[in-house]
This record gives structure tokens, sequence and C-alpha cells, in this order.
């Protein structure tokens, strides 16, 4: 008994910790999963809902416009927000872009920018700003209540601080899919 309980371990265990560093490998280089604790994204992510990120994304290539990212803020927002969490954000401004919103129209290169997922007109104005190079500008689709680079001491946030894109929402399960 005691000898098919030893063969038992010694064929699991390395199995087990096989598995083990493949899924530590996974989720730090390759797929993250988060929970969204704001409602800075709603309606688009709930708060409250889980999400998969792509980790791999940014590291050949840079953000687009539109896409959902986790980045970590700098420490001013970090601050203001009185918690180091990493951030969930739509990128609005790419680097070169001037970014301004108006009569609750978002502008992009004087542009008027179609936003169906926003979750309300914006009350505010803000801009014109430029993009520098190497950063973006990133709003929440909550604009009236999202803590994001409208009201950020520092508007722009560092390209190599984006950590990942938003790849799919698991959690509610009705809103279960893809970005």
């Amino acid at each position: 008994m005691l000898a098919k309980f030893g063969k038992f371990l010694r064929e699991i265990v390395p199995v087990f910790l096989v598995a083990l560093v493949i899924a530590l490998l996974c989720k730090h280089f390759l797929v993250d999963n988060r929970v969204i604790p704001t409602a800075s994204m709603e309606p688009t992510v709930p708060t409250g809902g889980r999400m998969l990120v792509n980790q791999l994304a940014y590291r050949f290539g840079e953000p687009a416009f539109q896409d959902i990212v986790i980045f970590e803020p700098n420490d001013s927002t970090k601050e203001a927000v009185g918690r180091p969490d990493d951030m969930l954000k739509r990128v609005i401004g790419l680097p070169g872009d001037v970014v301004q919103v108006t009569d609750a129209v978002l502008y992009i290169n004087g542009e008027a920018i179609d936003e169906p997922y926003l979750m309300e007109p914006m009350y505010y104005e803000f801009g014109p700003v430029t993009v520098p190079e190497g950063h973006v500008f990133l709003l929440g689709d909550n604009r009236n209540n999202s803590y994001d680079s409208h009201l950020w001491e520092e508007p722009f946030v560092p390209i190599e601080n984006v950590e990942g894109r938003a790849l799919l929402l698991y959690w509610p399960l009705d809103r279960f899919g893809s970005f």
C-alpha cells in the first residue's frame, strides 16, 4: 500500500509542478486576470467585472486608438486615487494627437469622434492638448465618473506603463465576450 502511494506521488508531483510553472509563466507573460473595482469603464466593463488581459499585446506593438488597456498610473495619480493599483481606461489620444472635449463631443485632431460606448454625454470641457511622443491619453467610458487623463495633474501616460490590452470579459456571464 505504501509503495503504491509512493509511486503515485512520484508520478503526480512532477506533473503538478510542471503545470504550476506553466500557469505562472502564462500569468506573468501572456494572460492576466483582473477584477475591475470601479465604475469608470461602465457600461463597457461593469463594476466587479472580471476580465482577461493580453499582456503580449504591446511587447511587439503599441496601443491603438480606442484600445481598452491596463496600465500603471504615475505617482501623482496613485496618490490622488489612494491606492497603488493598476487602472483600466480607453486609449483616446496617441502621440502627436490633439485632444479636445467641447460641447459634450470628443475631438481628435479637429475631427468629432463617434463614441457609442459612453455611459452618457460628457459634462465638461477639456483641452486642446497635444499628446507628447512616447505617451497616450486615456479616458474612461463613464466619463463623468472617471478619474482619468482629463483630471490628472500629469494627463499623459508613458507607453511603457501600458501593461496589456483587455481581451475578454468573462464575468458577469450575461456580458461574456471580447472587446
